[in-house]
């Protein structure tokens, strides 16, 4: 049995998903001598450094912040070793070198977001719900070489329910996740844990999501376009070219209409419609170019259709 406060912790990580493990962590009680996290970057109009999230929260308690630009550089490998961890553990944060995440004599631990091996990848949440999938989950497993395929520690199954879109599932995600990060320190403590090796096989990928997958591909059926507007909201959002500007769609519902023409806009009964391959989807909330987001009825309040309408499926 190891002693909690012996433990010495190192935690990576980044964005707000990232805090809350690091919070509940310390709420805790467990010894998080440092904390490595993405240097300040310049941002919004007048280009001002900002701080990531795990940075801004990591100063509050006094922790050691590392910000290294080049994982293997001798400096940070030199600042990292002083730190003599115990353990690490990695949440949304860039790929280690195997000298980073191989040195602690414990190892070093992910909490992933997803119910691996499925939905390996920078995006697990988003492809998720575009996929269409019902259920989801979160799993900490020990770094290997491989990206995301290391031996199992814990795991959780999550629903997602057809309200869900990408921000609600995230903060589901994140606070289930903190719970089964420190789970898994408790297992750790013990040292009686039983690791779970991941099955080899062909399992769905979470690539990191571009623009061009943000671009909605109208010849789909209207469930495929509702799952990814859901998969993409309210963030990077997908979107559509209407009259040659951008609109991007956070909320549609699927209608019962029968299509008209793929990519066809309409305006029935003050609603907005867009023919997919089989049904008319319905437009709730909606950002056009230049505009803040807003519900489709205030849009058009100064929207007009005078001509056949085609939203483009192309760039």
């Amino acid at each position: 049995m190891i002693d909690k406060k012996n433990l010495r912790i190192v935690f990576f990580g980044t964005p707000d998903f990232a805090v809350a493990s690091l919070k509940t962590i310390l709420e805790n009680h467990f010894n998080v001598v440092g904390v490595v996290t993405a240097p300040d970057k310049p941002a919004g109009r007048g280009y001002e450094l900002q701080q990531s999230a795990v940075k801004k929260f990591a100063s509050e308690q006094g922790l050691t912040i590392l910000q290294p630009v080049n994982l293997k550089s001798d400096d940070f490998n030199k600042a990292l070793s002083d730190l003599k961890a115990d353990l690490q553990i990695v949440i949304a944060f860039r790929m280690l070198p195997e000298k980073v995440w191989s040195s602690p004599r414990l190892g070093t631990f992910n909490l992933h977001a997803s119910y691996l091996p499925n939905y390996r990848g920078a995006a697990p949440i988003n492809w998720a719900i575009i996929n269409g999938e019902t259920s989801t989950g979160i799993t900490t497993f020990f770094l290997k070489h491989e990206i995301d395929t290391g031996s199992i520690l814990l795991q959780e199954s999550t629903p997602i329910l057809p309200t869900d879109n990408v921000g609600t599932l995230h903060d589901k995600l994140m606070h289930q996740g903190a719970q089964l990060v420190v789970k898994s320190l408790e297992l750790i403590l013990t040292e009686t844990y039983a690791l779970k090796e991941q099955i080899v096989g062909d399992f769905k990928h979470a690539s990191k999501i571009f623009t061009e997958h943000c671009l909605i591909n109208w010849s789909q059926s209207a469930e495929q376009v509702h799952n990814l507007v859901r998969g993409l909201s309210p963030f990077p959002t997908a979107f559509a070219i209407v009259k040659g500007k951008k609109l991007k769609i956070f909320e549609t519902e699927i209608t019962d209409l029968k299509a008209y023409q793929v990519g066809q806009v309409e305006i029935i009964d003050k609603a907005l419609l867009i023919s997919c391959s089989d049904k008319k989807l319905k437009l709730l909330s909606i950002q056009p170019e230049g505009k803040k987001r807003m519900p489709v009825a205030d849009f058009l309040n100064g929207f007009r259709i005078t001509e056949p309408t085609i939203a483009q499926s192309v760039l």
